[in-house]
């Protein structure tokens, strides 16, 4: 590189916005080996094959280099072309559900090995393994070991596997050229709804005008909303394991509306 600046650093990576040789901006994180560089990568090049993301430049088992998004300010006409994109990556479908590559979210990693259906690739590769890493108190696990039972049952009309982000929060989604870029999925073969739910879990600007353009082009079935808070108990575990308590309410109030359900 001719030259970097620091952007600091993200669960444990280095993160550089840089100008190679040739001219071009790039975005790069750094840390120690680990395969979360190429799983990132790889969900990159997948995504990419139906919506904007940023290029992947270079790979290595300790760095990932991307081409620099050019943020702009969020319109109401962005986020319907934003909904629209989202519609089309989900519809583009995956081979099954999970991934041919190591899954991580932030640090932490995920089992992508594939499963016959959603429940029970959502409960066995995502909410029990992440459950049993929170540190829970035991009344509290039993609730939602109790939940994962319930899956099959709440879970809506069965889909096909779907393209999906896998970590769609506001941050992950970044305003650029009248439109939006996704960047640092988990992205899988998974329940479309997961991904609106996640937009839906820390707020996103002009939501209600994505989900509109989302559902003039793909319809989610009956009941979606309902569903919202059996989407989110992943990411609220995640954040559990991450970064503590704070979120133990936001989790168990999730897990008694899918109880609920």
């Amino acid at each position: 590189m001719r030259s970097t600046e620091s952007l600091g650093s993200s669960h444990g990576r280095r993160l550089l916005r840089g100008v190679l040789d040739d001219g071009r901006e790039v975005f790069a994180k750094t840390g120690t080996a680990s395969e979360m560089f190429a799983s990132e990568a790889a969900g990159l090049r997948w995504l990419g094959e139906a919506i904007a993301v940023p290029e992947v430049i270079e790979v290595g088992p300790d760095r990932l280099v991307l081409s620099w998004v050019r943020e702009e300010a969020p319109s109401a006409a962005a986020a319907e072309r934003f909904g629209r994109s989202l519609a089309r990556l989900h519809r583009a479908g995956a081979a099954g559900f999970g991934a041919p590559w190591p899954g991580f979210i932030a640090e932490l990693p995920m089992d992508n090995s594939p499963a016959a259906d959603w429940p029970s690739f959502y409960a066995s590769r995502r909410v029990l393994p992440f459950a049993r890493q929170a540190g829970l108190p035991s009344s509290d696990l039993a609730l939602v070991e109790r939940a994962v039972e319930r899956f099959a049952a709440v879970a809506g009309p069965a889909e096909p596997p779907a393209r999906i982000h896998g970590d769609l929060w506001s941050g992950n989604v970044l305003w650029s050229q009248g439109s939006a870029v996704l960047v640092d999925p988990a992205a899988h073969g998974g329940h479309r709804e997961t991904d609106l739910a996640m937009l839906a879990l820390f707020g996103l600007p002009y939501l209600d005008r994505v989900l509109g353009a989302y559902h003039e082009e793909f319809p989610p079935a009956e009941g979606w909303r309902e569903r919202v808070p059996l989407h989110q108990l992943h990411p609220l575990l995640v954040h559990v394991v991450l970064f503590g308590g704070s979120y133990r309410d936001g989790l168990m109030n999730a897990v008694r509306r899918v109880l609920a359900l």
